[in-house]
């Protein structure tokens, strides 16, 4: 193969769709006196093929805002809009995956992965090609034939993802998609998820509550106060890409989580990243109460 062909391949060009916009949104939900702002005055901008993490607490609206993005809630102020247009009802150019599998139990993995395509219009034998393909990307080549409740659970959420990327969304949404399973599989599917989104440069909006795995996925982390949730930090990640074992046992990526832990802690916080960066300053005896409760 022609080598620049081939590094075309391995470079894929800089994404020009993709952008979100969130301007000045608030979500209440609840009716009469049971009534709550879920969601207040958050506004982000979302680059193109950017991979940004909502960090924050049970129950401060991470999810209520992926479903906004994903056109399962309208917001009570404010607009959402992809690439400058507003955002309406779900879409295959918004991909959603959930912390638990919607596979349809009575397909086969293939017949799972295929759906979207299916719903399309697109004809059989076009339908399997495609989702061989996608079966060989997430691994599970030899699995086609096999139902969903024969897998393990990382192998439902691989089936998952293939199943949301056939449609080539231009947005990924996924609300703690790793959060049901064990260390070592979680992992897995984070390097396969980074892999999957190196080649492909989608925007992806990833929910989590943990601090590990957003400093391990993500450009840039929106850190969320408990309800109403509102964005209190955006902390653009300073580690490469690919990321390796290096970041994760560094005194950069101590630092940062242990700002982001005291963020969590105190959304009020006013102490600035830096100072709390082991690399710009010598760490006192008491370092980690130090950067959990400032001064």
């Amino acid at each position: 193969m022609n080598a620049v062909l081939e590094l075309s391949r391995l470079a894929p060009a800089e994404p020009t769709t993709g952008r979100l916009d969130i301007d000045r949104v608030s979500i209440e939900l609840g009716a009469g006196a049971a009534r709550f702002t879920a969601l207040q005055d958050v506004s982000v901008a979302i680059r193109p093929g950017e991979f940004v993490c909502l960090l924050g607490p049970s129950g401060c609206g991470k999810s209520t805002l992926l479903g906004a993005l994903a056109g399962h809630l309208v917001p009570s102020r404010g607009q959402l809009l992809l690439d400058g247009q507003p955002i309406g009802g779900p879409a295959p150019e918004r991909g959603l995956v959930f912390q638990h599998h919607t596979l349809f139990p009575w397909l086969s993995v293939l017949d799972n992965v295929a759906y979207g395509l299916r719903m399309r219009g697109v004809g059989r034998a076009q339908r399997r090609e495609q989702a061989m393909a996608w079966l060989s990307e997430v691994g599970l080549e030899g699995f086609e034939h096999h139902y969903p409740a024969a897998l393990s659970g990382g192998m439902q959420q691989r089936v998952e993802i293939a199943r949301v990327l056939i449609n080539e969304p231009r947005v990924l949404l996924m609300d703690e998609p790793f959060g049901a399973l064990d260390a070592l599989t979680r992992l897995k599917m984070q390097e396969l998820l980074l892999a999957l989104w190196a080649r492909r440069r989608m925007s992806v909006v990833f929910v989590t509550h943990d601090i590990d795995e957003a400093l391990f996925m993500a450009d840039r982390i929106l850190v969320m106060s408990a309800r109403p949730g509102r964005v209190v930090e955006e902390i653009v990640v300073p580690a490469g890409r690919p990321r390796t074992a290096d970041w994760l046992t560094g005194p950069a990526f101590a630092a940062c989580k242990r700002h982001c832990l005291a963020l969590l802690r105190d959304p009020d916080l006013t102490v600035p990243l830096e100072r709390l960066s082991p690399l710009t300053q010598p760490a006192p005896a008491d370092a980690d109460a130090a950067a959990v409760y400032p001064d």
